[in-house]
């Protein structure tokens, strides 16, 4: 029986609409003639997903209780009896209650992929486990369901349902997310525009790294090498010389000329991990190379070209970027120059070589040097020399017998023993040494191809030789062992201080992950880390990564590294040395630093904001509270009276008292809307429309707003004034609400006024408590001293920042018993004119 297909549509958020995509596509598949049923969807009480599961075969849920309390799960046997050739199943990382067969939802799909039955479902990308931790420290909130990567990496399609995080939340304020009682804290905690934007960014990211690897797979099964030019990839070739910055430049120009290029660099380390230029100079070179949006890699090899091609055809790289040679003709003569050997060997990717003020600097014959170090490949390389020259010398010495002694046959033997020596060490140096004096002894001493001496002195010549010969190896090998240890330790040194480095810069943690690998030459790499609550069996979560398919369990790896009893460091790739791994687990620490450090920044950002978040709440409900005080009183005491005195009292007193009873339950409620606003606009889920609106409207709209009671407040209004830039509906809520603050704090006798004069290129309107009797009429605004009376008061908190969300601002003045708030807009052009008075 074929395996299901399994379609999965990923969402950043819930809301997004992944359950009414999978529902689209399963009336689509329902409409071509497909057998489709619904093995469970959750609609959360949204009313058009349920809607579109009219028509859909539903397999009737299983009944459980657990702990008193009844559940629903898909009802997965019948599910499987019913054999459908589609089957919808909602939610894949989602739990199942204890006493179903499989205790996770992706079990039961898997199931179903095995029964042969194609699998539509959703899920959200914070259930992904890799991504679980991550996840955590951007909105605080753990999320207990996860599913495994592989699971997911396995569909046969995956499809991002997408929406940008204004219109999620504006999704959210309408009610078509959640609740009512759970939009606010929502909209203020988990939907901030920062968290949706981040899920959003890594839904994206995981994604594309699907489809990256899906190509790589796709060119693998099919045994595609050359590179597809899905877009174009520059790698610029860094030996560490000063032509590097001239190379980057030309590498960032000829990106620019395609828009989606990817600038790379790299900078080969000779396999031994030592390397003979300037750090310093790398350092600035990788600093420019960031500063124009590239990225640096390096990468460990013997051979400079062989290590660029293999990375070039890892990477899909379309051009090079070479420098052109620094070596004269006679040294390129003798060994042809990596620009040379790179367009050989490339294939179809271009190579860019670019000339500098270095490029044949020195014409000078420059002597390979020999490679440092001491290892297996020099060894063997050594015993190879010493196999094929000591024959070959022996053949030219028989030929030039005549004219040599067997004092200068032996000196010769000598120089390529100290050869042999200086190559592979002692050992070498030995056999060839004694190799060297059978020789000797067969073919120029007396008799001839005989092993027999007869002469003493050329049995002292022939034991003084392989002193002489094995003294010479003892000390070039110490010598070369000495080097290596050295220029090993100052590698070591390097790579760690550029690693400390790193971390004190504060770069992130995938970056140092990607910074060791390269440095190890591994394939992959991951800091893994523990859940200590996962009990008895340990639970791994992915922190940071690096590589081709990074191992997500330490048993996963070739090499291990513990960091502390919760972190570890997996890395998988070519055996390491136990220096190496003595390397590895500093690095290891380094990490660990890292990670505990971004956890104490993140805590304490998340702590900062939470204080902040809870100070201004609590001010806030400390104004609610102070504000709905007097009315609320004022609303008891009216209505205690009226009840007392609607017995003998005259219809029209009871009347009047009802009316203030009225009025004051409206003002209450009218604040309870004012702090409702308020707490919508901190959270951005007010829509905002700016545009030129004319005053006049708006203040006979916010008079209307007002009620009776608005009739009491003076206009002091220029005849001709310019239209304001201001969302009509956000200005006249702020206009309503200073009137109202300002006839609630004046005199009976003194109505409150309100002035509007052009400033420039902006309007000021002044809304002031009574009206005193000195005040002359003038278009020019009073002055007032500052003062903080009713400063933080509800009504003034939501005009201030109503005002500021239109690009205005407000600001209060106080000056004895009157106080005036003046709130400034930008206006459409200056203007002017003579004032006059207005009752509104």
């Amino acid at each position: 029986m074929a395996r299901g297909r399994l379609r999965i549509y990923l969402g950043a958020a819930p809301g997004v609409g992944k359950t009414y995509a999978m529902l689209t596509e399963g009336q689509r598949l329902r409409s071509l003639g497909a057998d489709v049923v619904v093995g469970f969807v959750e609609p959360h009480g949204r009313r058009p997903t349920a809607a579109l599961a009219d028509g859909l075969e539903t397999i009737p849920r299983r009944t459980l209780t657990h702990r008193g309390a009844v559940f629903t799960e898909m009802d997965l046997d019948a599910v499987l009896a019913r054999r459908p050739q589609v089957a919808l199943v909602d939610e894949l990382a989602h739990s199942h209650v204890p006493g179903t067969r499989n205790a996770k939802r992706w079990q039961d799909v898997e199931e179903l992929l095995a029964a042969g039955v194609d699998v539509v479902t959703t899920l959200n990308v914070q259930h992904l486990e890799s991504l679980n931790d991550l996840v955590r420290q951007i909105t605080g909130v753990r999320q207990r369901e996860t599913l495994p990567d592989e699971v997911a990496r396995r569909a046969d399609q995956i499809e991002l349902v997408d929406l940008p995080p204004e219109v999620l939340r504006r999704r959210m304020v309408h009610g078509d997310v959640y609740p009512p009682d759970r939009i606010e804290s929502a909209l203020t905690h988990y939907f901030r525009v920062g968290n949706l934007t981040a899920l959003r960014e890594l839904a994206l990211l995981w994604l594309a790294d699907r489809v990256e690897e899906g190509l790589q797979r796709y060119r693998a099964e099919h045994g595609i090498s050359a590179p597809w030019e899905t877009r174009e990839r520059i790698l610029v070739s860094l030996s560490g010389g000063p032509e590097g910055e001239t190379l980057i430049r030309r590498a960032a120009r000829i990106s620019a000329r395609t828009p989606g290029t990817e600038l790379l660099a790299l900078h080969v380390i000779p396999e031994d991990g030592l390397t003979a230029v300037d750090p310093g100079v790398l350092d600035a070179q990788r600093t420019l190379l960031e500063s124009l949006g590239g990225s640096y890699h390096q990468a460990t090899g013997e051979d400079v070209v062989d290590a660029l091609l293999q990375f070039a055809e890892a990477e899909n790289v379309t051009q090079i970027v070479l420098g052109a040679s620094r070596h004269g003709r006679l040294a390129s003569f003798l060994r042809a120059g990596v620009g040379a050997r790179t367009i050989k060997g490339s294939g179809p990717i271009d190579v860019h070589i670019v000339t500098h003020e270095e490029a044949a600097g020195s014409a000078a014959l420059r002597l390979p040097r020999p490679s440092r170090g001491l290892g297996p490949r020099r060894y063997w390389s050594a015993l190879a020399g010493a196999v094929v020259l000591l024959p070959v010398l022996t053949l030219l010495l028989t030929a030039l017998r005549d004219h040599l002694s067997l004092a200068g046959d032996l000196v010769i033997y000598l120089l390529v023993v100290v050869v042999v020596a200086l190559a592979g060490g002692l050992y070498p140096a030995l056999l060839a040494a004694v190799a060297a004096a059978l020789l000797a002894g067969y073919y120029f001493t007396a008799p001839v191809h005989s092993l027999a001496m007869e002469r003493a002195d050329e049995i002292t010549a022939l034991v003084v030789f392989i002193a002489t010969a094995a003294l010479v190896g003892t000390a070039a090998g110490a010598a070369a062992q000495r080097t290596h240890q050295a220029v090993r330790a100052t590698s070591e040194a390097r790579a760690l201080s550029r690693l400390a480095a790193a971390v004190m810069r504060g770069q992130d943690l995938p970056a140092l992950v990607e910074q060791i690998r390269e440095n190890f030459g591994l394939s992959a790499i991951s800091l893994l880390e523990r859940d200590p609550e996962a009990s008895p069996v340990p639970r791994w979560y992915v922190v940071a990564s690096a590589g081709e398919r990074p191992p997500e369990r330490p048993y996963e790896a070739d090499v291990e590294s513990p960091v502390d009893d919760t972190l570890t460091l997996a890395a998988r790739g070519s055996g390491l040395s136990t220096e190496d791994q003595r390397v590895l687990a500093a690095c290891a620490a380094e990490l660990g630093l890292a990670h505990a450090r971004g956890r104490i920044a993140g805590r304490s950002g998340g702590t900062d904001t939470f204080t902040e978040t809870e100070r201004t709440r609590a001010s806030l409900l400390l104004a609610a509270g102070r504000d709905l005080r007097a009315p609320l009183r004022t609303a008891e005491e009216a209505l205690v009276r009226l009840r007392g005195r609607l017995a003998g009292e005259r219809a029209q007193e009871a009347a009047q008292l009802l009316d203030t009873a009225r009025a004051a339950v409206h003002r209450a409620a009218q604040l309870v809307t004012d702090l409702d606003d308020l707490s919508r606009l901190h959270a951005g889920a007010l829509d905002l429309y700016l545009r030129p609106v004319d005053l006049n409207e708006v203040l006979g709209a916010a008079l209307d707003d007002l009620g009776p009671g608005g009739h009491s407040i003076v206009l002091r209004l220029p005849e001709q004034l310019p239209d304001v830039i201001a969302d009509a509906a956000l200005l006249t809520r702020a206009l309503t609400a200073l009137g109202a603050d300002a006839l609630r704090h004046s005199p009976p006798d003194r109505p409150p006024v309100f002035y509007a004069q052009v400033r420039g290129d902006r309007l000021v309107i002044r809304v002031e408590d009574g009206m005193p009797e000195q005040r002359t009429e003038s278009s020019t605004l009073p002055s007032r001293a500052p003062g903080t009376r009713k400063a933080d008061s509800l009504a003034l908190r939501l005009s201030r920042d109503l005002a500021e969300a239109m690009d205005g601002t407000l600001e209060t003045t106080a000056d004895g018993p009157a106080f005036s708030v003046t709130l400034t807009l930008p206006s459409c052009a200056p203007g002017g004119g003579a004032t006059s008075d207005r009752d509104g």
